[in-house]
């Protein structure tokens, strides 16, 4: 994927990470216990665009941040 598109979709993460007033670390223990491997560093990655985001992944941060996927792809 287009590097500048993972830092857009980051970016959104992160916004709407912090609307929900969640931290990192309680988005990765949420998105563990869903079953997703992930560690907060790489929350903190993908939030800046450094690591990639599976669909498994976003599927499930739309879910836990009751966001859609609009909200998450705002901007492309």
């Amino acid at each position: 994927m287009n590097n500048e598109i993972e830092k857009l979709i980051g970016k959104n993460i992160k916004r709407l990470r912090e609307n929900s007033k969640m931290t990192q670390e309680l988005l990765a223990t949420k998105l563990q216990l869903l079953g997703c491997d992930i560690t907060r560093s790489a929350v903190a990655k993908i939030e800046v665009g450094q690591r990639h985001i599976y669909s498994d992944e976003m599927y499930l941060i739309k879910k836990i941040l009751n966001v859609t996927f609009e909200d998450i792809y705002k901007g492309i």
